[in-house]
């Protein structure tokens, strides 16, 4: 098919890369040359051979012949296989980055494989991604495809092991791993995502630092001007580049500044929001039930149980986050609370598959330095399809004490690692491993074992 569209257009993918006509940014031999922020060039990663032109030629007619570099050199890390981490390993290593690391020793039971189609009956009792490697490495030869060891070893390493990453990916594990796995990587600048799915129920949490990338879009009449966009994002320059058809393409460099899942789990929704009750009736009950369930997780360090007691904790919480969202009464009710917590714990594959086809997605436009990314919560409801990304964020200590360089000037990075270190030493979790089950500070609500008043404990029976 792609060798018919090649032929179509007078020549072949490889053609058009030598002269210069793919994205509009020719390749010529040896590196590959990209403008870095200065508008000086830096020398990256090699050009594209032949044969890498043929087999990602969809690939590079979808996002550039420099994207596929970046993404070509990519090195990441994925921190657990179930079902959503085994959509997000097949996507990216059909995707064709430089490695994947993977940790998850888990034993490979008779359960994993009705959601993790790497595993075979022979691989009963053998490690999770030992099992799985060969399987996923068969995908893509040009891919390195190792074991990173046990999630054990992983928790204790600081931000110098996550440095030679380009992205780390945490899925399914509770809120003081991926907390403590999320520190570590912002400590070393390294993109961070968090996921997870709940039978019908998903999300996905990104915390990229500090991100600059490329929009390209038809020019309208209203002129695009450097600047502050949103609390999040500022446009920091504007070209454009006139097309053989005549239109005129507007590239625009932005910039998106991220916070760590330890503020963002008690930051508001944004003021235009909160500002309108269309908005606010519009948010999901998923949300405070996936505040409720982070902080239960890093209370008791497991999942809520149908035991009488845990339900009743559980409705409490989420009562809990859904007042202190500002949320209207109305949208937190029974039954979502019994179908989200019937669906705790359970692996779904076409939740798994569009979960991580989404952040596989984001994590490609981020390598490739296109398109907006997910800023920065993500929501996925199988049971009414339903997909919603919400921005919650608070400036996390790095940028408060860089705010004479302006919001989003990173140069207070490195002054600001002491103050994040105490934000969650405070919190009752060390810089560099897992979080205390207790942690009150930064707005967050303690478990009560009797629910609020007005609160309807969930009868799952």
């Amino acid at each position: 098919m792609a060798d018919s569209v090649v032929t179509a257009m007078g020549g072949t993918a490889s053609d058009l890369l030598v002269n210069g006509d793919m994205a509009g940014q020719p390749v010529a031999n040896g590196n590959a040359s990209l403008p870095t922020e200065n508008g000086t060039s830096t020398t990256t990663a090699p050009r594209l051979s032949a044969d890498e032109i043929a087999l990602y030629d969809r690939q590079i007619r979808l996002w550039g012949a420099q994207a596929q570099e970046r993404i070509r050199s990519a090195n990441i890390l994925l921190v657990s296989l179930r079902a959503l981490g085994t959509e997000i390993a097949k996507n990216l290593t059909l995707a064709g980055i430089s490695s994947l690391t993977i940790i998850d020793d888990e034993i490979v039971t008779e359960e994993d494989l009705g959601a993790q189609y790497f595993l075979r009956e022979g691989d009963v009792g053998k490690s999770r991604a030992e099992a799985a490697i060969p399987r996923i490495q068969e995908l893509n030869p040009r891919v390195s495809v190792k074991s990173g060891g046990s999630l054990a070893n992983l928790l204790p390493q600081d931000q110098t092991y996550y440095a030679p990453f380009s992205c780390v990916i945490a899925c399914d594990h509770d809120f003081n791993t991926l907390s403590s796995i999320n520190t570590a990587a912002r400590f070393a600048s390294i993109p961070f995502y968090a996921a997870s799915i709940h039978g019908f129920y998903g999300y996905i949490f990104a915390d990229l630092v500090s991100h600059d990338f490329v929009v390209e879009r038809e020019k309208s009449n209203i002129a695009t001007a450097p600047g502050v966009e949103t609390l999040t994002r500022s446009v920091l320059s504007v070209t454009n580049r006139k097309e053989s058809s005549g239109k005129t393409i507007e590239i625009v460099k932005k910039r998106e500044i991220y916070c760590p899942l330890i503020l963002a789990n008690s930051s508001p929704l944004s003021p235009d929001i909160l500002s309108s009750r269309r908005k606010l009736k519009a948010v999901p009950a998923l949300l405070p039930c996936l505040r409720a369930l982070f902080d239960f997780e890093r209370t008791y360090a497991r999942l809520p149980t149908h035991q009488a007691q845990d339900l009743a904790i559980f409705t409490t919480l989420a009562t809990t986050k859904s007042r202190e969202l500002q949320l209207p009464p109305e949208t937190l009710k029974s039954e979502f609370l019994r179908s989200f917590m019937q669906n705790l714990g359970a692996e779904i594959v076409p939740t798994a598959a569009f979960v991580g086809g989404r952040l596989s997605e984001d994590v490609i436009n981020v390598l490739g330095m296109r398109e907006q990314p997910i800023q920065n919560l993500g929501l996925f409801d199988g049971e009414g399809l339903d997909g919603r990304i919400y921005s919650l964020f608070s400036p996390p200590p790095e940028l408060t004490l860089g705010m004479g360089a302006g919001l989003n000037g990173m140069n207070g990075l490195s002054n600001g690692v002491d103050t994040m270190a105490g934000l969650l030493d405070g919190a009752g979790m060390p810089a560099n491993g897992m979080m205390g089950a207790a942690m009150e500070g930064n707005g967050m609500v303690g478990v009560t074992s009797a629910p609020m008043n007005g609160a309807e404990v969930v009868n799952l029976d």
